[in-house]
């Protein structure tokens, strides 16, 4: 995917359309007007790239027919999703706790539910997790979680390890194109393009990159663990740069 975006505007001698004929300081003591012979280029470019670095969302919920066996149910299937991360080699570091909640069942809750599931789920008791990993193993926290209990899971949101870099690449490339464009607007006049005088780059905001979350079913126990992880790669990210860039005409 490739996004490209040119404005361009040219100060000589007098008038010209689209610019104003007052001075434009741009700081570092470079104004643009009709008195310096500029060339001033905004343009666009972006750089894609596959994510490395995962935040894999595992939860789980549990029911009980009071209070007590909701929490000792859930006890135990929060410290098995835990101890099977950690023996899977996931740090301690890497997981953290998002939210967890005791709590008696709404009748609104039970709606769809029979009269013999209504009197087994009179309480419930939720709690999850981000885990951090590398992309590469965003399938197998995932697979390690579900299987040791984690009901309420699938959530990936994908991302980069240096952002700043692919940020960098996508500058530079924009950076290029607006040279390009003052060098065949320069050649277009008959002036030969002089030295970048100022230059100016803005990242737009992007959205937090979300996999597609699976909703867990608090029903019947599936045997698993016989199972392979799920077939998941890592989303690609694009970043996007804006410059504004000045040259002069010699």
């Amino acid at each position: 995917m490739k996004m490209m975006r040119v404005v361009a505007l040219l100060a000589l001698t007098g008038t010209v359309a689209g610019w104003t004929a007052n001075a434009q300081s741009l700081g570092d003591g470079i104004t643009v007007s009709k008195e310096n012979r500029t060339i001033a280029v905004t343009a666009t470019d972006s750089v894609t790239v596959t994510a490395d670095v995962a935040t894999v969302y595992v939860g789980f919920v549990v029911y009980g027919v009071d209070h007590d066996s909701a929490y000792a149910d859930g006890s135990k299937t929060s410290n098995a999703i835990m101890d099977a991360l950690k023996t899977a080699g996931v740090p301690s570091d890497a997981i953290e706790s998002q939210n967890q909640s005791l709590a008696e069942v709404q009748p609104f809750q039970q709606n769809q539910l029979t009269d013999a599931d209504k009197a087994k789920r009179k309480w419930s008791l939720t709690q999850s997790w981000a885990v951090h990993a590398n992309a590469s193993d965003a399938a197998r926290v995932l697979d390690v979680a579900v299987k040791a209990g984690a009901n309420q899971s699938g959530r990936i949101a994908w991302n980069l390890k240096d952002e700043n870099a692919s940020q960098t690449q996508a500058a530079e490339k924009a950076l290029q194109r607006a040279r390009a464009v003052a060098e065949s607007m320069a050649k277009g006049l008959n002036v030969k393009l002089g030295a970048l005088l100022f230059a100016s780059n803005q990242a737009p905001a992007l959205p937090v990159r979300l996999g597609v979350g699976l909703a867990g079913s608090a029903g019947e126990n599936m045997s698993y663990t016989e199972l392979p992880p799920l077939a998941i790669s890592p989303t690609r990210i694009t970043k996007t740069a804006t410059v504004y860039a000045v040259f002069a005409i010699e």
